[in-house]
């Protein structure tokens, strides 16, 4: 991990509120992986002097890709910045997800703005994963191409029907693992879905990998403010996303409320 001055070499909306940036860091797309997470610096001295964690995206040619949903202040201030703009961003911070050749059938499930993070993780199995992606409506469907060119089989779920099939993303995923196909589950987006995975894991019995959203404070560990409840008992029943994840095992979180 690193403070870096980055250069954007692109920004661009890439949907109503939703923005894609490119920045320039040999150092963080050299040391990178799957899952992890940037701390952008979004103002200035006295406004949002809080940093904004930010999934990473993808990593090429020492260029890094994030993609965020403008929500408060600070996300609009990082929406306005332009090509040529310099970032001060810590990263890559947190702990991916666990890539491996023993996984032959891996099952990718994202929901939302939690589909960023899963494109650089889908590219490391060599299109042998099958990806699951859903969508509020077709107007918040993006990246549906960039999956298909890396992936085995990509499935488009929609709350409305507007894209793809209608009905909840884990749908088309219970099809296949009741097929008896997947041999570990990478999921990422809103708590629901996640609980959603985490229970058919179960069932299935199939190893699973969650990426937790949380609110952080200083997004290395120092603080409390992103701590998760796990199974375990004492000291450990609480973790740090920030530093602990934000990928844990399915059997190792609660996801309560």
């Amino acid at each position: 991990m690193g403070k870096n001055l980055c250069k954007i070499y692109s920004i661009d909306e890439i949907a109503a509120n939703i923005t894609d940036v490119v920045i320039e860091s040999e150092f963080i797309a050299s040391n990178a992986k799957p899952g992890q997470f940037l701390h952008i610096d979004c103002g200035d001295e006295i406004n949002n002097f809080l940093r904004r964690p930010i999934s990473i995206c993808d990593v090429y040619d020492n260029k890094v890709r994030f993609i965020f949903e403008v929500k408060g202040n600070g996300t609009n201030r990082l929406a306005a910045k332009k090509r040529g703009d310099i970032l001060d961003v810590l990263g890559p911070l947190g702990n991916g997800f666990t890539v491996s050749d023993e996984y032959k059938q891996p099952m990718i499930v994202g929901g939302g703005i939690g589909i960023f993070p899963l494109l650089n993780l889908a590219k490391q199995f060599d299109k042998k994963a099958e990806v699951f992606l859903g969508f509020r409506n077709k107007d918040r469907l993006v990246m549906e191409n960039e999956f298909k060119a890396v992936s085995k089989d990509v499935s488009i779920v929609s709350d409305d029907g507007s894209c793809g099939i209608k009905g909840l993303v884990t749908e088309p995923l219970i099809n296949r693992l009741e097929n008896g196909v997947g041999d570990i589950i990478y999921a990422c987006g809103p708590t629901p879905m996640l609980r959603a995975v985490k229970t058919l894991a179960e069932k299935y019995k199939v190893k699973c990998q969650l990426s937790l959203e949380q609110r952080m404070g200083c997004g290395i560990g120092a603080c409390l403010v992103c701590s998760c409840q796990t199974v375990f008992t004492g000291t450990k029943k609480y973790k740090k996303v920030c530093a602990d994840g934000p990928v844990f095992w399915s059997d190792e979180v609660t996801l309560n409320d």
